[in-house]
């Protein structure tokens, strides 16, 4: 007959670490779903989940029965994924285009102008060869503007390139 909680619990409390094991592969699934479900990202949730077991573990002593095991389980997954969000909001949001130096933008930009709005400004098709451009590279049936836009976008193909632009919404 399966254990409770209750019976893992105060097994793993005195010690017993097959009985907190058995904890984790009975909650494992539903604190990652939890998890997920919060962070939408899988090995986020991954570490989310095994956090909240080691915490669980290292405080198990202070676990003082008076809601379920589970509830206190989810209780410190929500705690962690809050965390988690936390964190990624101080993190910037938008990456600097490539080959823009934030460094000398800020030098030459006035305040009023942003990064987006320096980076518009140069010209999209900077270190693109000829090949690309004159159609040599699988453009060749699309016009100048498309295929100079099929090769900035990293389409391929023609063939590809007009199903492509059709749901970028460029044709």
């Amino acid at each position: 007959m399966a254990s409770t909680d209750e019976e893992l619990v105060a097994r793993s409390r005195t010690g017993d670490l097959e009985s907190f094991n058995q904890l984790v592969l009975r909650w494992e699934r539903p604190i990652y779903a939890l998890a997920y479900r919060t962070i939408g990202r899988e090995e986020d949730a991954r570490d989310v989940c095994q956090e909240t077991f080691l915490r669980a573990f290292r405080a198990l002593g202070g676990f003082k029965g008076e809601a379920k095991f589970s509830s206190w389980l989810y209780r410190i997954t929500l705690n962690l994924c809050r965390d988690w969000i936390r964190r990624e909001r101080r993190q910037p949001v938008a990456q600097a285009p490539e080959g823009v130096d934030l460094i000398e933008l800020a030098g030459e930009s006035t305040p009023s102008e942003s990064v987006a709005g320096r980076a518009a400004h140069r010209d999209p098709l900077e270190g693109v060869s000829r090949a690309h451009v004159s159609g040599d590279c699988g453009h060749a049936g699309l016009s100048v503007e498309y295929r100079e836009d099929a090769v900035v976008s990293g389409v391929e193909r023609a063939s590809s390139s007009a199903r492509a632009l059709r749901r970028l919404g460029w044709v």
